[in-house]
């Protein structure tokens, strides 16, 4: 996601600035408009690509926001006002960026703001779903359902988070581990035996000249090999940040083979996930597939979405339209169609989510299990080679004293 600077006018003559993330121009323009805004402005922020880290650090993470719900739930539901709800937390987060923002967000409730409408101006820190939420239950008088809906969304959210990153923890370790051995290897035990080859003045076999020559190189080369790989790196994620580029490096995000399929598994049960918290917070069709695309993070996935999501403004159902562009397997299709057919689309889709997240779980366990062993025999032949090609010479003057 990019960070753009927008200038807007309001309905009521007002002009707006604001900052908001977007995986594209076009769509943010085009969101802003829907939401009645007129649109003078949006300008990608420069540079961001040196400055990712930063920009992070100044967002809200879906354990911070989690929180905040959970004690926002149990204070409204103890029929506290909302003034007293943002005093009660401020007064338990004292310091950090949370409180922070939550003050600027008091301050404009004290000023006659509804909740959603504060939050909005701070679209760095709540993201446009929650928010979207938050409106939707002030407009039906049922806040604590809302706010609990979306609870169980990000606890979803990152227990599926959390599977992935300790599936992939142990594969990643172990590819660390054998870059690091055989880097070890090559720039520091293979010199060794090169010198003392070099001073024995002997001719070397043709596996231990090369291994000698390539590691010779290597050390040669080896800081301007990292400026260059350290640039290119730049250059790709200044490019990728591009509307074509990011279209790009997203479209091949799905064709990796095995990768891409997870992805894309990945992705629609966040989407689907996502869909049935907006439609439970009493959200309309239409809007709550338009919102529940921005979560997707992922350009060519947005395009083939919003293809459905006109099928299904045109009066389509919402399962014959994610049929036609082909991205959820046939199961998950006749999941929704029940759904729709029974009046119970919302449980459905949860449904759905649930059995690709289950699916998605079985996919990545089978994959890093044949992982695991098959980056230790990799790297178990590349030292052992390495290994061979340095002792062949010793190999050769045995035979020849013998």
């Amino acid at each position: 996601m990019a960070l753009y600077s927008c200038k807007l006018g309001s309905a009521d003559g007002r002009i707006i600035y604001r900052e908001l993330e977007a995986s594209e121009p076009g769509a943010l323009q085009k969101s802003l408009e829907e939401q009645g805004f007129f649109v003078f402005e949006v300008k990608k922020k420069p540079l961001q690509f040196l400055f990712d880290k930063g920009l992070r650090r100044r967002t809200i993470d879906n354990r911070s926001l989690l929180t905040f719900n959970q004690e926002m739930l149990v204070l409204i539901k103890a029929a506290m006002p909302i003034m007293q709800v943002l005093d009660t937390i401020l007064e338990k987060h004292e310091g950090g960026r949370l409180s922070e923002v939550l003050r600027q967000v008091r301050e404009d409730v004290k000023g006659g703001a509804a909740l959603s409408v504060a939050m909005e101006k701070h679209g760095r820190f709540f993201p446009h779903l929650y928010v979207a939420s938050i409106r939707a239950g002030e407009r039906t008088g049922d806040l604590p359902r809302t706010i609990r809906r979306y609870i169980q969304y990000l606890k979803r959210v990152e227990a599926i988070r959390k599977k992935i990153v300790s599936a992939l923890f142990y594969p990643v370790i172990l590819l660390v581990v054998a870059f690091a051995a055989i880097t070890l290897l090559l720039l520091y035990v293979v010199p060794t035996f090169s010198q003392v080859y070099a001073e024995s003045g002997s001719q070397l076999p043709l596996p231990t000249q090369m291994l000698i020559d390539f590691t010779t190189f290597l050390r040669r080369f080896f800081l301007v090999g990292v400026v260059l790989a350290m640039a290119g790196v730049a250059v790709f994620r200044s490019w990728s940040s591009t509307e074509k580029g990011r279209f790009f490096v997203d479209r091949l995000k799905l064709r990796i083979p095995l990768l891409g399929d997870l992805y894309t598994k990945y992705s629609v049960a966040s989407f689907t996930r996502t869909l049935a918290t907006v439609l439970g917070s009493g959200i309309p069709i239409i809007e709550s597939l338009r919102m529940s695309l921005g979560t997707l993070n992922n350009v060519f996935m947005e395009r083939k979405l919003f293809e459905a999501v006109k099928l299904v403004e045109a009066g389509g159902r919402v399962s014959a339209a994610f049929e036609r562009i082909e991205i959820m397997p046939p199961l998950a299709l006749r999941m929704l169609g029940v759904g729709e057919t029974t009046g119970a689309l919302e449980e459905m889709l949860v449904d759905v989510s649930d059995y690709l997240e289950d699916e998605l779980a079985e996919r990545m366990n089978i994959l890093t299990t044949a992982i695991e062993p098959a980056v230790m025999l990799v790297m178990g032949l590349v030292i052992g080679l390495i290994i061979i090609a340095m002792y062949l010479p010793i190999f050769k003057i045995a035979g020849t004293v013998g």
